[in-house]
């Protein structure tokens, strides 16, 4: 039961490439990864342009608000390197033969799920308005495409890390029952001695032994019986 506790069906247990990968789980973490690849790839190589001929300047496409562009390009690189880390917790997981390490690993991936699907809605929304917010020029027309990839995948981020956080609460939840119904069938000490028969089991105690029977006090002078004279 312990090894079932948190997600991992066989603690300790050889990693199967395979099966790892058809996991729903490594698939929603590569999607997602690709998703932030396209958001800052977007806004670092096309929404950098020249307003207009006349002025040579970079500026951001999302009506030329520098936080705006830094802000994606920020949540980004975080999600990219998110998914990274927890791609490799993933693969490893099951290789963790200790409750409270699982318990931390998945705790973790619950709360970084849920901060960066916060992260994402934040974007989206700082994008969008943004972008309605500015001006078209024949410079900025250059980059729509890219603006518009941008915050479109922004949208589709919030969705999937809102889907790692559910299935990353799924985890704990079942993992807290495992673990209350292992810690009450086995003793916490693993040098422990078993407990012992409960009261009314059938199984008599040596406390409550009883003296054989046909051992009680023969009476010194039985009746009907005289001790010979000599």
């Amino acid at each position: 039961m312990e090894g079932a506790s948190f997600g991992a069906g066989r603690a300790g247990g050889a990693i199967d490439p395979v099966d790892f990968l058809k996991q729903p789980q490594t698939l929603l973490r590569v999607t997602t990864w690709i998703f932030s690849i396209v958001v800052f790839g977007s806004i670092v190589n096309e929404c950098y342009v020249n307003k207009d001929s006349q002025n040579p300047e970079l500026l951001c496409i999302f009506n030329e608000n520098e936080s705006a562009c830094s802000y994606g390009i920020a949540v980004g690189i975080i999600a990219f390197f998110g998914c990274i880390f927890f791609f490799i917790v993933d693969l490893y997981f099951q290789q963790i033969s200790s409750v409270k390490d699982r318990k931390r690993a998945v705790l973790l991936d619950l709360g970084f799920s849920g901060f960066l699907a916060f992260l994402w809605f934040v974007a989206f929304c700082f994008l969008a308005n943004q972008w309605q917010r500015t001006t078209m020029t024949r410079g900025f027309a250059q980059g729509a495409d890219a603006a518009r990839a941008a915050i479109t995948f922004s949208f589709f981020s919030i969705i999937i890390w809102v889907v790692l956080a559910v299935r990353a609460l799924q985890r704990y939840r079942l993992g807290t029952d495992m673990s209350l119904f292992a810690t009450e069938q086995f003793p916490a000490d693993a040098s422990a001695p078993y407990p012992g028969y409960p009261v009314g089991s059938g199984t008599e105690s040596t406390e409550t032994y009883q003296s054989p029977p046909f051992t009680e006090t023969l009476e010194a002078n039985p009746k009907g019986y005289q001790v010979p004279a000599y």
